[in-house]
């Protein structure tokens, strides 16, 4: 027999245990639950639907709470056709992604039909196009930043020879300029929509004009250096002239 303390401690024992792995048989024999999953299929929450796209039939195994979203990335393995260029039609009607099989009453063997979406294609196709375009013009617009980071460079060397008052060969100078109207032409010929590259490509343009507006002014010296020299020629030429006049 047990105490009256050991009963209480199996009762309190008995009651902790969950409810659910517990059950009372005839006889008042208390045993464990059987799983009731163990036996379970584990498909059991799936449904198998079939969908037509042109002439070819396919069968699809998918959750019935999934959406037609995640069907239409199921069909697209299935027939080589992009999830967003699809249209799914079940019960004579367009069915949006968004939307749940279990609650447009798609069961286990309903049959719809994909077919499609050709502005959805093209609309995707420019989108494509679009970003490849973007891209080919990031790529040449870092490109050519990185030749007008060479270019700063050598204009800024010239630049500080000409504050210490050394002499500038005007052959360089020219070539500086030459070489920058040359990239300008370049960043007009880049293509870019209104946004952040445009931005970039107006901004490399007016730091190529302040770089050819710096050369603009070392050259200066150089002409007017020039302009001396030549007077001087004429006056020479002057001279004999009137020399000549008064030898007649």
């Amino acid at each position: 027999m047990f105490s009256r303390s050991k009963q209480s401690s199996v009762g309190d024992q008995i009651s902790s245990l969950k409810q659910e792995e517990w059950e009372l048989r005839p006889g008042g024999m208390l045993v464990q639950k059987r799983n009731s999953n163990e036996n379970q299929n584990p498909i059991s929450g799936s449904i198998k639907i079939k969908v037509k796209y042109g002439s070819s039939y396919h069968e699809i195994r998918i959750s019935s709470h999934a959406s037609f979203g995640e069907l239409k990335k199921m069909l697209a393995e299935a027939t080589g056709l992009h999830d967003q260029d699809q249209k799914i039609i079940f019960k004579k009607r367009e069915r949006d992604s968004k939307s749940y099989l279990d609650q447009m009453k798609v069961k286990d063997g309903s049959k719809m039909e994909v077919v499609e979406d050709i502005e959805s294609r093209e609309r995707r196709t420019l989108e494509m196009l679009k970003l490849a375009n973007k891209n080919k013009s990031s790529k040449l617009l870092s490109e050519i930043k990185k030749e007008i980071e060479k270019h700063s460079k050598e204009v800024s060397a010239l630049e500080a020879s000409a504050c210490k008052g050394e002499i500038i060969a005007e052959m360089d100078v020219e070539k500086l300029i030459d070489s920058l109207m040359r990239i300008l032409i370049k960043l007009d010929e880049v293509v870019v929509a209104e946004g952040d590259l445009n931005f970039q490509r107006k901004e490399q343009v007016r730091r190529v004009q302040k770089q050819i507006e710096t050369l603009d002014k070392l050259k200066e010296p150089l002409n007017s250096s020039k302009l001396q020299k030549q007077p001087l020629k004429n006056s020479e030429s002057f001279v004999v002239t009137t020399t000549w006049e008064t030898f007649d």
